[in-house]
């Protein structure tokens, strides 16, 4: 690099570069309070109009203060941030990453990884499949199993979702000749598969075959004598479990539905992107009987395996007919492919740049010990379980399902879908919880998800009680 000469007023080409050390303590002073803070705020929506206005400007020729800025984010900013990591944060999925990973995470970001390859980042691609393996050894996979880790649940559908397409279109081809290329495919799911499973259909240009259940739990004898009934069953190529849907916690027969799959020749994925984690929990790990037998299984430790977004681990059990498929064919690429032996993260999905997003999960594991997460996802299923039977008592409200893992739904009499919202703006307002209602069979909801170990059973009977106001 050439250096400013001593009489410039340019100002240094790498000065975005050079160690600042106001910079660095603004930084980690907010980083420290905020991982030491024993419970996360829920905080704001925010208003628009104040926001656009809060940034009018900021971004200018020569750069504002750090501090400054640091203390818009964190006075303005960050309160309209709804923090998912609240134990008061009930709705969607939360999140709960433990502190260990919170920390790792910033190791990872300053590191500045690019985990795409061995050649690139041997130890940090050791360090996640050696997580990865945990996971399959969990889930009952054989020891040829691996995968990768992608941004969330989407990319893993997607990713497993296209090696699933392309193997069914190749047996399909070899059964009935090149003429079957022209037939539209369709892959099995039941009615309360994820959406991203339904989007992914549309960017594969596939079709959705959906096996109506009266209790919305796909079987292994539902999917057999759905396909018995279908005049074209050979372009069914693959089949989508869920173990834990998002909107009510449920898992498929997955032994019935694996089983199923293996005599008639599909593509078994199992969609655990909320609920897969339930295979390190005693209590609920016979409902996972079956697991074993997936092709592709992913599950989200951004969820509840307790890491930081965005991460979702992804595992194929042949990992082989996955690099097949997804290894990016490019000059510049044949230093990393050149290598035999070596394993590549960017061969196991539709990504080519990634971040080591395992990482912070791989700390957190090795740090706090399996025992630890065993005992976490064991107190959101023991909490669920209790706000259950309090809603059984109450003469207001109705449990609409038992909860099979921990989700729980219920029917506050008398409401409808207004009177949900208000209920959930009012506990917001409040900062008691964040509450959002679903639909279920048709009707406005109640829906509460427990994740976080922090989360009291004391915490939601004061939001409960609110439902006789």
């Amino acid at each position: 690099m050439v250096p400013t000469p001593a009489n410039s007023t340019e100002p240094a080409a790498d000065r975005m570069h050079t160690p600042d050390e106001e910079l660095s303590s603004v930084v980690l002073d907010f980083v420290r309070e905020r991982v030491a803070l024993a419970e996360a705020p829920l905080d704001f929506p925010g208003d628009t109009a104040e926001i656009v206005a809060l940034l009018d400007g900021l971004v200018t020729a020569t750069g504002t203060d750090p501090a400054t800025i640091m203390r818009l984010y964190d006075d303005h900013l960050s309160r309209t941030v709804l923090s998912a990591d609240s134990p008061r944060f009930f709705a969607f999925i939360p999140a709960a990453p433990t502190k260990a990973a919170l920390l790792f995470d910033m190791v990872v970001s300053a590191s500045s990884l690019q985990g795409i390859s061995w050649l690139e980042a041997a130890g940090a691609v050791a360090a996640e499949n050696q997580v990865l393996r945990w996971i399959a050894d969990a889930a009952g996979l054989p020891e040829g199993a691996g995968g990768t880790f992608v941004s969330g649940g989407s990319a893993g559908n997607l990713s497993a979702l296209v090696v699933a397409r392309d193997e069914g279109r190749n047996r399909l081809v070899r059964n009935h000749g090149q003429v079957a290329r022209s037939k539209r495919l369709r892959i099995a799911v039941s009615d309360q598969v994820h959406s991203s499973v339904k989007n992914t259909f549309h960017m594969l240009d596939v079709d959705p075959f959906v096996i109506d259940m009266p209790d919305h739990r796909l079987t292994g004898q539902a999917l057999r004598a759905a396909l018995a009934a279908d005049p074209e069953p050979e372009t069914i190529v693959a089949v989508v479990a869920t173990s834990g849907t998002t909107n009510a916690g449920i898992v498929d027969d997955l032994r019935g539905v694996g089983e199923a799959a293996r005599d008639l020749g599909l593509w078994f994925h199992v969609d655990g992107a909320y609920g897969g984690a339930g295979i390190l929990a005693p209590s609920v790990r016979a409902m996972y009987d079956g697991i074993e037998l997936a092709d592709s299984f992913v599950v989200d430790p951004h969820k509840w395996l307790f890491a930081p977004f965005d991460c979702a681990a992804l595992l194929y059990r042949d990992p082989q007919l996955a690099r097949a498929v997804h290894t990016q064919d490019a000059s510049y690429l044949d230093a990393i492919h050149d290598r035999p032996g070596e394993w590549n993260p960017t061969d196991y999905a539709y990504h080519l740049t990634r971040r080591a997003r395992g990482l912070p999960l791989w700390f957190s594991l090795v740090v706090n010990g399996t025992d630890a997460y065993r005992d976490a996802i064991e107190s959101s299923l023991s909490l669920a379980r209790a706000v259950a039977r309090d809603i059984d008592a109450a003469d207001h409200l109705d449990l609409l399902r038992e909860p099979t893992l921990g989700v729980v739904l219920f029917r506050r009499h008398g409401w409808g879908p207004a009177e949900y919202d208000a209920w959930a703006a009012r506990l917001l307002a409040a900062q008691v919880a964040f509450i959002t209602s679903t639909t279920w069979e048709d009707e406005t909801v109640g829906r509460l998800v427990f994740l976080h170990p922090g989360t009291t059973l004391e915490m939601v009977r004061e939001v409960m009680a609110t439902t006789r106001d």
